[in-house]
């Protein structure tokens, strides 16, 4: 679990310790970029500490927020890799708040950030030598996300993903690589997180990256699956709740629907991440202790059965969210039932916040997010002069 203190920033300031590292953004609906971040951070030190803007400086700086404040801390709090989130950060980082956690260094993407006078949100920091640079996620970022919901596009979407994963071209391996990554435990070391697996058509589950398995008759192994799509909010609420429910000992295993099925329930442009998106997103997570890609949409007796020989011991409990959405005519868990492992988890604040409300939320104040999205494009062509 995070880290959580009464106040922020603490009356009495945390002694400054080389090891504490300092890391702050909007993280507006978080996705894989941010956590990307946040992991090359915990490398750099021992305790993350994670700035959140508040709503009112981010709408005066960049833009209106799609997720509140309160949603933004969630997200960054399931994050594996952050040991503190700290709210109400200021947008323009101030070495007043990193000292008052005990951070030495602010870490930063390589591509420059700027406030709404077009100045470098850094600039105070890097002036004292106190700012640290990682590389920046490629290829992802909120102002993509609000794009492809936008335009309504397709073209992200990704057939056979374990092939690709597996396969021998340059963006596979890079790939791979970066899921390697993020299957890291929650110092950042690889090797001794989340293993993933993909479900076959033979019944069968191929590994596709190693990771710690549960071990023989200590770990309870549940299920959870769903399409995770923007990994709202909700689902992270979800999988806390799972966790909550079946203690230390629970070893939660997320099955993640493919694109093709997201997009045969769902219909339009859904699911507005690809699967490996969406599988970096959940696989951040501090809740998830293993992914199974291209899951089936019903977990039938023949999937189940593949699971329990996958990871070595009994399927203890399946479990749905208090949501009805993406369901089909026929009774999707009722294998689950017959076995008397069927769960469900209580209603919650953030039940009702899935893609498709991320989605209305953008579409009903469209006006708002393409001039948003307009004058992001301004920015980044100065902050590219900027970084060059």
């Amino acid at each position: 679990m995070a880290d959580e203190l009464s106040e922020h920033p603490p009356k009495t300031p945390i002694p400054m310790d080389d090891r504490r590292i300092w890391i702050d953004g909007c993280f507006d609906f978080t996705h894989h970029g941010h956590a990307g971040a946040m992991l090359q951070a915990k490398r750099l030190g021992e305790y993350l500490c994670v700035g959140i803007h508040s709503d009112e400086e981010i709408l005066a700086n960049k833009g209106p927020t799609v997720m509140t404040l309160a949603e933004r801390i969630l997200a960054v709090s399931a994050c594996r890799w952050a040991n503190l989130p700290v709210p109400r950060a200021p947008y323009v980082t101030e070495p007043e708040w990193m000292d008052a956690y005990g951070c030495k260094y602010v870490v930063h993407g390589d591509d420059v950030t700027t406030d709404a006078s077009g100045e470098d949100c850094y600039r105070i920091v890097k002036n004292l030598g106190r700012f640290r640079i990682v590389k920046r996620t490629p290829g992802i970022s909120t102002t993509d996300l609000v794009g492809r919901m936008l335009l309504c596009t397709k073209t992200h979407h990704i057939k056979n993903l374990g092939d690709i994963l597996l396969g021998d071209s340059d963006e596979s391996k890079e790939m791979l690589e970066m899921m390697r990554n993020y299957a890291s435990d929650a110092r950042g070391v690889v090797g001794n997180g989340p293993p993933v697996f993909e479900y076959l058509s033979a019944n069968s589950c191929r590994s596709i990256v190693s990771g710690a398995m549960p071990a023989q008759g200590r770990k309870r192994i549940v299920y959870v699956d769903g399409g995770f799509d923007l990994f709202t909010p909700g689902h992270i609420e979800f999988l806390k709740m799972v966790v909550a429910a079946e203690g230390d000992e629970a070893f939660v295993v997320a099955g993640i629907h493919s694109d093709s099925v997201v997009s045969t329930w769902k219909g339009l442009n859904y699911p507005i991440m690809s699967l490996f998106e969406r599988s970096m997103c959940v696989l951040q997570c501090r809740y998830v202790d293993s992914l199974v890609l291209s899951a089936p949409f019903i977990p039938d007796a023949n999937f189940l059965d593949t699971l329990e020989k996958t990871y070595g011991g009994k399927i203890e409990a399946v479990y749905h969210g208090p949501t009805a959405f993406m369901d089909g005519e026929e009774d999707t868990y009722a294998v689950a039932k017959e076995r008397g492992i069927y769960r469900e988890v209580g209603a919650h604040p953030f039940q009702d916040i899935n893609a498709g409300t991320i989605v209305t939320r953008i579409l009903h104040r469209k006006d708002l997010y393409e001039e948003r999205q307009r004058k992001k494009g301004i920015k980044a062509q100065k902050e590219v002069t900027m970084t060059n």
